[in-house]
């Protein structure tokens, strides 16, 4: 299930999420461009990138300091956020953002919008670190910001629908799906895979990797909580 376009119209020009867009991209054309190995796989400069600007939850708990820690753990917490590890990867999640963040940048407010962005991944990535804070594992992705924004949308237009493709085998079709029901099967997932991701850590068979399950349920809440505190309150018209 691939959402589309959703119904709600937008009433001005999404300047912050369309840069969010760009930058995203543009980061991920440079780490595309530091090239692949051989056999496919990112190359050294790559990895090395990905290490140094991605957030290692065991740097930001300073359980793995490493003399001279460049940069600061705490600003990996931002740069992670413009990295991606594929196509796919960054592809998903600036669907959603374009999908889902006009509107949401419109009830905000530009400037609003940006730190409500940023906030929510950082509650993303906390949400994360905590659920594996000695991992070495490099957290990378605008996932957790995005699920802020989809939070956000939730509450804000519960009743509006989705243009979605749904593709079933050879079965392809163009359906409107009410938001509620597209997002909603979306963060029940996010639940059900960070269960069984906690159980599987909690067991000792895992660790805190892959897909950062958490981060997405943080940024989700996160998202619910940012946009009550910083909502504009409607004024009353005579």
């Amino acid at each position: 299930m691939i959402p589309l376009k959703d119904d709600v119209p937008s009433h001005g020009t999404p300047v912050v999420t369309v840069s969010l867009i760009l930058l995203n991209v543009l980061a991920f054309l440079y780490q595309a461009s530091l090239g692949l190995e051989a056999g496919g796989g990112p190359a050294r400069a790559a990895q090395a990138f990905v290490v140094e600007f991605g957030l290692i939850p065991c740097r930001l708990t300073g359980q793995c300091v490493a003399p001279g820690d460049f940069p600061h753990p705490v600003v990996t917490i931002f740069t992670s956020m413009f990295l991606h590890g594929g196509l796919f990867h960054i592809a998903g999640n600036m669907l959603y953002l374009w999908i889902f963040g006009n509107n949401v940048e419109d009830t905000l407010g530009h400037g609003r919008f940006l730190l409500f962005y940023l906030l929510a991944g950082v509650a993303a990535a906390v949400g994360q670190t905590m659920m594996g804070p000695g991992s070495t594992i490099p957290m990378i992705g605008a996932s957790g910001a995005v699920s802020g924004v989809l939070g956000a949308y939730l509450f804000l237009f519960p009743h509006a629908t989705v243009l979605t493709l749904i593709t079933f085998g050879f079965f392809i079709r163009f359906v409107h799906v009410p938001a509620m029901i597209v997002l909603g099967l979306w963060i029940v997932v996010q639940l059900l895979n960070g269960y069984v991701t906690f159980s599987a850590q909690a067991s000792g068979r895992g660790e805190a990797g892959g897909v950062a399950w958490f981060a997405h349920i943080g940024g989700f809440v996160a998202g619910i909580a940012l946009l009550f505190l910083m909502r504009p309150r409607r004024t009353a018209r005579l």
